[in-house]
């Protein structure tokens, strides 16, 4: 049997993933605290530590699953690794969105796979930017997600595919990060949303002028 190939689909490195876990670990116990003090007011030292339990443990957990969360490619499926793991058939995926997400300024594309053979869905980051520069998933991990979306027979998948090959052209020409699809459609996406789905309509129209 031949061994089945990984491809790691994560868009920031591990240092940096431990370094945004560190610091939702401390911003959560000095919300915990703030809390806290203020239940204490009328609760006592009793209320302050119930709070803090309350409040802090829950965030803290977010922040430790989070530094350990990896997402890889396993040939045709894609494997959601942190304190268990969730995997999707992306070619019998039914469920295929694009949605942008921004805060502090950097605006993350990410494509969201979910169906067989659980019904899970796991969300692939495509690229981050702020400003005129920004973090794109590597050439051989997008080649490899544009492949296998192409083996999905839904139009969805296949427009997805061919907007992660624009991509791939864009860079391998040398466009800088303005000129390249995720980037434009980051830029589209309205203002003052953590969260904006993208419409497969509007998606597959862009996608179609490239």
């Amino acid at each position: 049997m031949s061994d089945v190939e990984t491809v790691p689909l994560d868009l920031l490195d591990r240092r940096t993933v431990r370094v945004r876990a560190r610091n939702v670990a401390i911003a959560a116990v000095i919300v915990a605290a703030a809390f806290g003090g203020v239940v204490s007011l009328f609760a006592g030292p009793v209320g302050f530590l119930t709070t803090l339990v309350i409040v802090a443990v829950p965030l803290l957990l977010l922040a430790w699953t989070e530094s350990r969360k990896t997402i890889t490619l396993r040939g045709h499926e894609v494997v959601a690794r942190a304190l268990g793991s969730r995997v999707v058939d992306v070619r019998a995926a039914t469920r295929l969105e694009l949605f942008v997400t921004d805060m502090r300024g950097a605006r993350t594309v990410n494509v969201l796979i979910g169906g067989a053979p659980k019904g899970k869905a796991i969300s692939v980051a495509l690229a981050m930017y702020a400003g005129t520069g920004g973090r794109e998933l590597g050439v051989y991990s997008l080649r490899r997600l544009a492949d296998v979306l192409a083996g999905n027979a839904d139009t969805r998948a296949l427009v997805l595919s061919q907007l992660v090959v624009a991509q791939l052209r864009a860079e391998a020409r040398g466009e800088a990060p303005p000129n390249r699809p995720l980037y434009q459609l980051a830029s589209l996406a309205p203002q003052g949303r953590m969260a904006q789905r993208l419409q497969p309509e509007a998606v597959a129209q862009f996608v179609a002028a490239l």
